[in-house]
């Protein structure tokens, strides 16, 4: 590795510092495929295995358990504890599962911090984990009405009563939208609505994908995704999974055909410029460095500020990372000019795309955020270099920590001192982290 070059070290007095330790991640996988038969807590319990086996911590030295998800299976409501138990943790270990959308692995390990931070707990487990392959497909409002109703009748007569009411339309079935509550949106229209508002073309969204679908290939043939951990699955003797599957570089006559996905006909985002649906779980070992350099561990790099922001969920559901950057630069006492990794999550290109044109635009900067002058964009050669969620994948619940690690294996590699996280996520909120600094060699 690359000595890195010395600045502050942003430490803050009074505040304990806190590291990563290690981060893994078992192959995100497109929904549909070698995952399909299991359930969340069989991939977010490998991905604990995986952690436990990277580093060789002790089960009873873990303080805590943090996970987050999104769409939950209803019989694994708290994945963290089942997985937790599943994965030999000792039963005494308390653990606890969030959401946040997109943001849900972001939100586990920012509690993690807080619970060392505030002296709580000195080891803390946060992770993430999504199964789109099978996600809870409801009965209609009228259907689970009756059926509720049904289930305390105590006669024949009433039940019959009530069965005799049940009519077709009670049968069509609820199934989970990738869309906004507030505004019946789904992301993929906001997306498409964003690109337009910023003038950003169907040409440069493909390109861009084509970018990240390239730089993920180059960095899994040359062995960089070393946060991947191989997961036997569960009932099937010869599937042992060793790489991310949705990879896929293409040309760009072949994305050129695709069609509009959301906004038809005249629509821009299509399904190659658009992540996809993902199966994946990760898990990252955080702890006080004080603890850290006791147990003999060299850790990844120190967690240091972070921000969460919230915009309109209608028209500016997608770009939280342009408002967040200069607010956690503030907060570290850094400048765009410091940081040598970013690590952005790609719901779509034409997000990525339409944020990087705001970030640069003075206008923006003031009209939108009452700057004298723009934020100022990631340089592209710092800016997600090993590939992104459009390639990679993205389990809503497990993307977080990936960032994360992704962006501690790029300091390190590049001699970098300062990493800049950014995830967007439903509801029109952000997560940020800063000075994700490299620990020093």
């Amino acid at each position: 590795a690359v000595q890195p070059k010395s600045k502050k070290t942003l430490a803050k007095s009074g505040v304990k510092n806190i590291v990563v330790v290690e981060g893994v991640r078992i192959p995100f996988l497109q929904s549909g495929t070698s995952y399909a038969d299991l359930m969340p807590h069989d991939l977010a319990r490998a991905a604990l295995q995986g952690l436990l086996n990277r580093t060789n911590v002790p089960r009873d030295v873990v303080d805590y358990i943090v996970y987050g998800t999104v769409i939950q299976e209803v019989k694994t409501s708290n994945v963290a504890r089942e997985a937790a138990l599943g994965a030999g943790f000792s039963d005494k270990t308390p653990a606890h599962t969030v959401t946040m959308a997109c943001i849900s692995s972001n939100q586990a390990m920012t509690t993690g911090v807080g619970m060392i931070a505030a002296g709580q707990c000195d080891v803390v487990v946060a992770g993430g984990v999504e199964l789109m392959s099978d996600v809870p497909i409801r009965h209609s409002r009228k259907m689970r009405k009756t059926m509720l109703t049904l289930n305390r009748a105590k006669t024949l007569g009433q039940k019959l009563s009530l069965i005799s009411k049940i009519r077709p339309d009670y049968f069509a079935p609820e199934l989970p939208a990738v869309a906004e509550f507030s505004t019946s949106e789904t992301m993929g229209h906001s997306a498409d609505r964003l690109a337009a508002a910023f003038a950003v073309s169907r040409l440069e969204q493909d390109e861009y994908a084509l970018r990240s679908h390239t730089l993920a290939k180059k960095a899994q043939d040359g062995g960089l995704l070393l946060d991947v951990v191989p997961f036997k699955v569960p009932g099937k003797s010869r599937d042992t999974v060793t790489k991310d599957n949705g990879i896929r570089p293409s040309s760009m006559e072949q994305m050129s055909k695709l069609k509009p996905a959301f906004v038809k006909p005249y629509g821009t985002v299509t399904a190659a410029n658009s992540s996809f649906l993902t199966d994946g779980a990760s898990a990252v070992l955080l702890m006080s460095e004080e603890k850290a350099l006791a147990m003999g561990y060299k850790p990844k790099a120190y967690l240091r500020d972070f921000v969460y922001v919230s915009q309109d969920p209608k028209d500016q559901l997608l770009l939280g990372p342009t408002y967040a950057t200069p607010k956690v630069l503030e907060k570290a006492g850094l400048t765009m000019a410091d940081i040598d990794v970013f690590e952005f999550h790609e719901a779509f290109a034409g997000q990525i795309l339409a944020n990087l044109k705001a970030m640069d635009s003075d206008w923006f900067g003031q009209n939108y955020m009452g700057r004298k002058s723009k934020v100022g964009a990631p340089p592209l050669e710092k800016f997600n270099s090993w590939g992104g969620s459009l390639s990679l994948g993205h389990p809503f619940g497990a993307t977080g920590c990936r960032l994360v690690i992704t962006a501690a294996h790029r300091l390190k590699k590049e001699g970098g001192q300062y990493g800049l996280v950014a995830a967007c996520a439903a509801g029109g909120q952000v997560m940020m982290l800063c000075g994700l600094a490299l620990f020093p060699l």
